[in-house]
């Protein structure tokens, strides 16, 4: 194991910068590639026509719901992981990762029946039953990347704490190119492969998210530090400690996450219920939101890793720096982002529309204003995720659960309803309230954070 005498022997502000950005630039990537994958069958399907294009938008739904619920467990072997590595202590990191693997394979498992019973869901859900089809047939076969995509998360926290980020980013990208030529070969028919439509997206998406997993492991075996760990040498043997650990870290990360994806997702059937042209600008305002929210999410990321290894190894005056290193990080770029919403909300929301069709116009009328308050957003939003990254550091979930679930329901979903509709706003009124609620989480979780790392870097200092 590193010597954690070694980590904590430059403490300088470059240096924290520079580690920050050192680990957090690859993971933003990863983060981008992955969102690219999904894109690219969304493009490649939608050529099949609309019922294939709504399939696999419903599919790439329900699927993701189900994984971004299942990555808690994943992301909390992150934190288990950074801390031991921060103590110099091996065998805990092995067994970190060995029950969050273990924790992944049982979640994907217990998640079987759910996928086979996906048309029936989408079908009570009132989706048409040619689209249902569609998208059951799609996640039938899906569904079996599942374990392997969460495998791969998990032995993620492992590189990280290393140092080593930027494998996440080369491998996510060779995924991205390779689901790409795949997905256009088995949707198709081409380069000598059967055209297979929606079967065809499946396998490749199964196939890319095995593939993301094996190479993970290849690297990880040829690496001398990290196969000293022996992940898979009696992998069969429990470590019941470890793996409770996990589940109770896990679970509120995971039910935290799918409260903000629901919220976003509520968001979108109140915009529905105001009119289809509100709705066609709430996506692209919301698109652009996401393609920006990779930013401040790869460098949460890299904010609890950060902090783990430097709670673990009892570095008080690491762990404040690295949390204002990140914070720095994170506010500079949720402005200069702001400031190009902004300042170029038509120009942006232009990108995703037909100039030549004929709404476009008045759906680009709409989502201006919403950009402008998406960019907004972007700091309110990025404060809160990079607050959650840095609480995860100090494996403080529980509470910051609870806080993110009062401020997105109670208070940012009831604040939309109510100035969208009684108070008569519309879409102007659905995007405020959302916006009032990632800000009461902000605030909140950041006071939280404020409060715990001052009392453990006083308690270090003692």
């Amino acid at each position: 194991m590193d010597n954690p005498a070694i980590l904590r022997e430059d403490n300088s502000w470059a240096a924290h910068f520079r580690a920050t950005l050192t680990l957090g630039i690859p993971l933003i990537g990863a983060q981008l590639a992955q969102l690219g994958i999904h894109t690219t069958d969304v493009v490649i399907l939608g050529r099949l026509g609309a019922a294939h294009l709504g399939a696999i938008v419903l599919a790439g739904q329900f699927f993701f719901t189900v994984f971004i619920f299942g990555s808690g467990f994943a992301n909390a072997v992150m934190p288990m992981v950074a801390h031991a590595y921060g103590r110099g202590d091996r065998i805990s990191v092995r067994r970190a990762v060995r029950m969050g693997m273990w924790v992944s394979i049982l979640y994907a498992v217990l998640m079987i029946p759910l996928f086979y019973h996906a048309e029936g869901i989408l079908l009570a859900a009132g989706q048409r039953p040619e689209v249902a089809k569609l998208a059951g047939d799609y996640l039938a076969i899906a569904q079996w990347g599942l374990a392997p995509a969460l495998l791969f998360m998990t032995l993620r926290g492992l590189v990280s704490a290393h140092g080593q980020a930027a494998i996440v980013l080369y491998l996510t990208v060779i995924v991205l190119i390779a689901n790409a030529i795949f997905a256009y070969a088995l949707v198709f028919g081409h380069f000598g492969f059967p055209a297979l439509g929606m079967e065809g997206a499946a396998i490749v998406s199964f196939g890319v998210n095995t593939l993301s997993f094996v190479l993970m492991v290849i690297y990880i075996q040829r690496r001398p530090e990290l196969r000293s760990y022996e992940l898979f040498v009696r992998f069969w043997r429990p470590d019941w400690q470890a793996f409770r650990e996990v589940l109770m870290l896990g679970l509120p990360i995971g039910l935290t996450v799918l409260a903000e994806t629901t919220l976003f997702a509520a968001a979108s059937l109140l915009m529905g219920n105001i009119g289809t042209l509100e709705l066609a600008a709430h996506g692209i305002a919301l698109q652009l939101a996401s393609i920006a929210f990779m930013i401040p999410l790869g460098l949460a990321q890299a904010g609890t890793v950060r902090v783990g290894v430097a709670h673990g190894r009892g570095d008080g005056l690491g762990l404040a720096r690295a949390s204002w290193a990140v914070v720095a990080v994170t506010v500079v770029v949720a402005v200069c982002g702001g400031l190009l919403f902004a300042t170029m909300p038509t120009t942006l929301a232009a990108i995703f529309l037909d100039k030549g069709g004929s709404d476009s116009a008045a759906v680009l009328a709409i989502a201006g204003p919403f950009v402008v308050i998406a960019g907004i957003f972007q700091l309110v939003d990025a404060l809160q995720a990079i607050a959650a990254g840095l609480l995860r550091g100090l494996k403080d979930t529980r509470v910051p659960m609870l806080l993110a679930l009062v401020s997105y329901w109670p208070i940012g979903f009831v604040c939309a309803w109510g100035l969208a509709f009684p108070i008569g706003l519309g879409g102007i009124g659905v995007w405020i309230g959302f916006l009032s609620g990632l800000a009461t989480a902000s605030v909140l979780l950041n006071w939280r954070y404020y409060r715990m790392a001052r009392g453990i870097i006083a308690e270090m200092a003692s």
